[in-house]
């Protein structure tokens, strides 16, 4: 039996399939992860995501330790419950895991994976040595995410006038604390929505509301496919601690400058820039039937081989796609083995739906 979230009875009154996923028990789907997909680029759905860690960053060397820790600058959140996506990499510039920081009143919240908990914390207490910093896990707090297009419409019905103006007035990668509960405009399926942390003892009963005002339910299963789609990354599947950022479409997140700001992994970085020598990470789309899955080998012709990193059938757009690492020159042709056979496959930007619109 793994770790429950507050809401695992309710998962199972409602039909979930559960399966475990980084040591918690989570729903897939509650009878169809196409169904639920839809649901959410069409309309909106709730997910739970409570085995995500929550921990606080506080203490007069916060901000200072954060961009030690990060490689985006945390000098960029300059209002209240802004955030910023970052790597947090090792010395060898690997990927130790992705994640999102807010600046609060008392410091910095940074929300990381559930799969990696505990090599994320034990590495973060480790990197504060000489920092005057304070770390807090949360474990007290559950995580719920709305997303899809009417997902702040539907929210704001549902909870107080005051709380419902914010959500209106919300920027993307914007959020707001409101007593224990903390709402961002962040999300990880390409629709715009919110995602919540609360009490424990209070998500239950949101999102049985939720539920109850017809805002459905959703597994796992469609949360992956829906990721997908929007070219976001994995964990454990797109990058790691043997990847670099350079090579797992995540340079946008590093932040250069200041050029005196010598963030953890930052001089291999360097180093890898200035030999040009990573693969890419990048789109790819089945034109004829068949499936694309993960280690699949890609073959460029006259280049050389990559691998699929994620890879599964796009219910948006109704073919297969994936995203693979490929040699850095890989042009727009290349080929995939499925079952001894090769297919011709479409190489394209990794990010193939947005707000519900192709973009392939």
């Amino acid at each position: 039996m793994g770790q429950r979230t507050p809401l695992y009875d309710q998962h199972l009154a409602l039909g979930a399939k559960m399966v475990d996923f980084g040591g918690w028990d989570m729903p897939l789907h509650y009878g169809s992860q196409v169904e639920e997909h839809h649901q959410v680029r069409r309309d909106c759905g709730v997910f739970d995501v409570s085995h995500m860690t929550v921990v606080d960053v506080s203490g007069p060397a916060a901000k200072a330790y954060l961009q030690h820790l990060l490689a985006n600058d945390i000098d960029r959140l300059q209002e209240l419950g802004k955030a910023l996506y970052s790597g947090m990499l090792n010395s060898e510039g690997g990927v130790i895991d992705d994640l999102i920081v807010y600046l609060t009143v008392e410091g910095y919240r940074v929300v990381v994976n559930a799969a990696t908990r505990d090599k994320d914390l034990a590495w973060m207490q480790a990197q504060t040595a000489g920092f005057d910093v304070q770390l807090v896990e949360r474990s007290e707090l559950a995580m719920l995410a709305i997303q899809g297009p009417h997902a702040r419409a539907k929210t704001a019905e549902l909870v107080s006038s005051s709380r419902a103006a914010l959500i209106t007035d919300l920027k993307p990668f914007q959020g707001f604390a409101d007593g224990d509960w903390f709402i961002a405009r962040t999300g990880y399926t390409g629709e715009d929505g919110l995602e919540i942390v609360l009490p424990r003892d209070e998500a239950s009963h949101f999102f049985n509301e939720l539920v109850g005002a017809g805002i459905a339910p959703i597994g796992l299963g469609a949360r992956d496919t829906l990721r997908l789609e929007a070219g976001m990354n994995l964990y454990g599947q797109d990058m790691d601690e043997s990847v670099s950022p350079l090579a797992a479409n995540m340079a946008w997140t590093i932040a250069w400058e200041p050029a005196a700001r010598r963030f953890v992994g930052r001089q291999a970085l360097e180093a890898q820039r200035s030999a040009g020598a990573q693969p890419k990470l990048v789109g790819l789309v089945l034109e004829e039937r068949g499936v694309l899955r993960a280690h699949q080998v890609v073959r460029v012709e006259g280049i050389g081989e990559g691998e699929i990193t994620s890879g599964s059938f796009s219910p948006t757009l109704g073919k297969s796609i994936a995203l693979a690492r490929v040699p850095a020159n890989t042009g727009e042709r290349a080929e995939v083995e499925i079952r001894g056979k090769w297919y011709p496959v479409r190489v394209v930007r990794p990010n193939f739906v947005r707000h519900g619109k192709a973009l392939i």
